[in-house]
């Protein structure tokens, strides 16, 4: 993973990547600032800041061509059951420190690779173990992402049973064709399948995941995927844009062959798609919550882990390759798996990189993230850094306001449509200079 993001073009999709998750770049993280990570963890918390926990669980049962998560696909069930162990054992040496102390989680999230892939047992036997270590009842969202294919009506239950609120289902699309030569493991009638299964369950949220712009999509396609899913009726849709990191297998596949260009949708025509379902949505009477999401009932409906998130909550990252975010410091567990389960062998966290932002860089961070919802609260900015976004960021406001991408209202910055759905281009902007033509990962 990793790429210097202003390379990539508006018309044809390049390699790098597209999506901004963080700031600031991860590239900037280095070894030599582990020490930071643990002397975060040695600090007392600030009792105001919500503390979430995520488990990322890297097995998948294919890796999808365009996937740059750390994922695995040959383990066996010993050495699963070896990582799922390591996983407890880092959640146990953070219950120990000072940081975490008696705090309760407000948010929990499985990611992947495929949470769902693991065994009823693995899962019931994990939850049971991660709850003895740090108690769940105050948290108020526990997100769990699935596959469709891994699923079943008896592990669904168990899932439900284990206090999961919101399912995330990894559709990306409905079409058989499509979704096999993206190398997707799951096909359209395990969507129907395991959807239904799903509701029946009665999750509170249940989230369906697309992907605009797969290898093979077209507009008629797309058009149908967005039909079946407003059939569906999921309390929310998230719809990503088709990005080539540097660690997928279609990069690859394009440096064999010395191509420049991916083979998928421009750019351009990305965002015309995630806009035709945009539309139809809000029809439907959902309202577009930020520029990947759209809801059904937002009074109902929330997504704490995003929101805590891009508001500054601490995380503690556990698994192979996840990050943290504690008081202020951010790193990352070694992304290997050998290298993460020594560490845990010998009773030690496996941080492998971390960076402390300075007090500028967390309200950009901050800034940026929150740009993706689409409003940004002056107010929330003069409370909680002391600054007013439209004097620290005059120039590049009034560009994009005078571009027809943002106004000001009511005390808040509201970005148009047409900005949200290339918000992640614009991020860029906003990045202090040493960063801008950084390599990003």
């Amino acid at each position: 993973m990793g790429s210097d993001v202003t390379q990539l073009t508006e018309a044809s999709t390049q390699a790098g990547n597209y999506f901004v998750s963080n700031y600031p770049p991860y590239s900037f993280w280095k070894e030599e600032g582990v020490g930071e990570a643990f002397q975060a963890l040695g600090r007392e918390p600030d009792p105001c800041t919500p503390l979430g926990v995520y488990l990322h669980i890297p097995f998948c049962r294919k890796r999808c061509r365009f996937c740059y998560f750390k994922v695995y696909t040959e383990k066996d069930a010993h050495e699963i059951e070896a990582y799922l162990n390591a996983a407890v054992r880092e959640l146990e040496l953070y219950a120990a420190e000072r940081f975490v102390g008696e705090r309760k989680p407000a948010f929990i999230y499985f990611g992947g690779g495929t949470p769902s892939y693991i065994s009823s047992r693995q899962l019931s036997t994990l939850v049971r173990r991660m709850k003895e270590l740090l108690t769940w009842d105050a948290a108020q969202e526990v997100t769990f992402e699935c596959e469709p294919g891994t699923l079943t009506e008896s592990k669904l239950a168990v899932i439900r049973e284990l206090g999961v609120t919101r399912l995330s289902l990894g559709i990306e699309n409905f079409d058989d064709q499509i979704l096999e030569i993206n190398g997707r493991a799951h096909g359209s009638k395990e969507i129907d399948r395991a959807y239904h299964f799903a509701r029946a369950a009665g999750f509170p949220q249940i989230n369906i995941d697309l992907i605009a712009g797969m290898v093979g999509e077209t507009s008629a396609n797309w058009a149908e995927c967005v039909r079946k899913t407003l059939a569906l009726a999921p309390d929310s849709v998230t719809i990503y844009q088709m990005e080539i990191p540097f660690n997928t297998t279609l990069f690859k596949e394009m440096k064999a062959d010395g191509a420049t260009v991916a083979p998928v949708a421009g750019w351009d025509m990305k965002r015309q798609w995630v806009q035709e379902a945009f539309a139809e949505l809000e029809k439907a009477g959902y309202q577009v919550g930020s520029a990947y999401t759209a809801v059904r009932s937002p009074s109902k409906t929330r997504f704490l882990y995003r929101d805590l998130l891009w508001s500054g909550a601490d995380l503690v990252g556990l698994g192979v390759a996840s990050f943290s975010h504690v008081g202020g410091t951010h790193f990352q567990n070694q992304h290997d798996w050998a290298p993460y389960l020594k560490a845990l062998e010998e009773g030690q966290l496996p941080v492998y990189r971390a960076l402390t932002p300075s007090h500028e860089e967390r309200m950009i961070r901050e800034f940026i993230l929150q740009l993706k919802l689409g409003r940004v609260s002056f107010e929330y900015f003069r409370t909680k850094f002391g600054i007013d976004p439209r004097e620290r960021f005059a120039s590049r406001l009034e560009k994009l306001r005078s571009q027809g991408l943002l106004d000001f209202t009511n005390g808040s910055l509201q970005l148009t449509r047409e900005a949200l759905l290339r918000v992640d281009r614009l991020l860029l902007d906003f990045f202090l200079p040493q960063h801008r033509s950084a390599r990003y990962a």
